[in-house]
């Protein structure tokens, strides 16, 4: 059983986040219809390098992450895709304005042949203001939202995050799901907006939304680790085998017994005997003491520590973890693909999981009998 088996949904995407966006709704069961993008509707060359149907700026493995659990559709012109939309639940795209407008593919167009149509578009910067049409790259919408300048070490130049599209991805899935449910309670459908530039803000709000209620130049620098308030909580230490160890313990009194003996402190030792000592009078000493204790072992030592001893910090981990995390595993958020470790399912459902039934094909493939079957029951309608 699954949550969305009854909804149909057209994706009309070609960038990775519009395309993770519609994944999300086929993982619970959605009948995600992808149009397989031709010459003569998109006008979009494939890579060169890339197996044959894979279109440029797309990798296999993120085309292994957008498209699984979608049905391929190939259309010969946009009427077939007009006549599609008749019998849809959903229609997701993101392509330009200028695009949609000249193809009759606005929401006042379709929604005129298909009232109760949930019609959902990604942009770079939203659908009005003078940038609407701007190209949706993320690294640029990033750069908008004030967040890369503060999050290197001073005197680095601005750290791209990458995560704004995958937030804009889940805001795609949401408003979807949003304008089912009015849909299921008033009949009407409606038009669904989400962009990279949306995206990225959220992703930083709590920064902005900081400096827009108080402002200050603390929130336009970037700060040193070692400039931090409190030296347990924040901070990231070099342990010796170059990876960091990440402290999170903001009320310094309840781990300190446990916390001191691990960096060769004494839990009396008169410096650091008050939470008020450690994060103001002894404060840079603290700090100066643990970058060093932190450079006495390496991370395993201090992973195997934090565990043991219940205390709130972590080693800080790189790409090779993921995969071998039990605790990924056991909550499928690493699962197999095809004998191969793949991105697995965000959300638990109790009653209606989540389920891997379609591995994407390369653009340009053949969808199995049974895909076929299904997209052809819709478009014959």
């Amino acid at each position: 059983m699954t949550a969305l088996a009854d909804i149909t949904v057209i994706d009309h995407t070609t960038s990775f986040w519009a395309s993770v966006g519609t994944a999300l709704l086929a993982d619970f069961g959605a009948n995600v219809l992808r149009t397989v993008p031709q010459a003569s509707l998109h006008g979009s060359p494939e890579a060169p390098n890339a197996p044959a149907g894979v279109p440029q700026g797309l990798s296999v493995h993120e085309n292994a992450l957008a498209h699984r659990n979608k049905r391929e559709i190939s259309l010969k012109n946009d009427a077939e895709l007009h006549g599609l939309v008749t019998f849809a639940d959903v229609f997701v795209t993101d392509l330009p304005f200028a695009e949609l407008e000249s193809r009759g593919l606005t929401y006042e167009s379709l929604a005129a042949r298909n009232p109760a149509l949930i019609y959902a578009c990604a942009s770079g910067y939203g659908p009005e203001g003078p940038d609407r049409d701007l190209p949706a790259l993320d690294e640029l919408a990033a750069a908008r939202t004030g967040m890369m300048p503060i999050l290197p070490q001073p005197g680095e130049p601005p750290v791209y995050p990458g995560s704004g599209q995958m937030y804009s991805s889940v805001m795609l899935a949401l408003g979807v799901m949003l304008a089912l449910h009015h849909r299921e309670e008033n009949g009407e459908g409606q038009r669904v907006d989400v962009s990279l530039f949306a995206g990225n803000m959220y992703g930083a709000s709590l920064d902005v939304q900081a400096y827009l209620a108080i402002g200050g130049e603390r929130f336009l620098q970037p700060l040193s680790r070692l400039d931090a308030g409190n030296p347990m909580s924040g901070p990231s230490y070099p342990a010796s085998d170059g990876r960091w160890v990440t402290l999170t313990m903001p009320d310094t009194g309840r781990y300190w017994d446990r916390f001191a003996p691990i960096v060769g402190l004494d839990v009396a030792d008169p410096r650091f005997d008050t939470h008020e000592k450690r994060c103001e009078s002894s404060r840079l000493e603290l700090i100066d003491h643990l970058d060093t204790a932190f450079r006495q072992h390496p991370s395993t030592h201090w992973k195997a520590l934090i565990l043991d001893l219940g205390l709130s910090a972590d080693v800080i981990e790189e790409y090779d973890y993921p995969a071998t995390d039990p605790e990924a595993r056991a909550n499928r958020y690493i699962i197999d693909v095809d004998g191969a470790p793949s991105i697995g399912f965000p959300i638990h459902m109790s009653e209606t999981p989540a389920e891997l039934s379609l591995t994407p094909s390369a653009f340009g493939g053949h969808p199995s009998p049974a895909a076929r079957a299904r997209g052809d029951e819709v478009a014959s309608r």
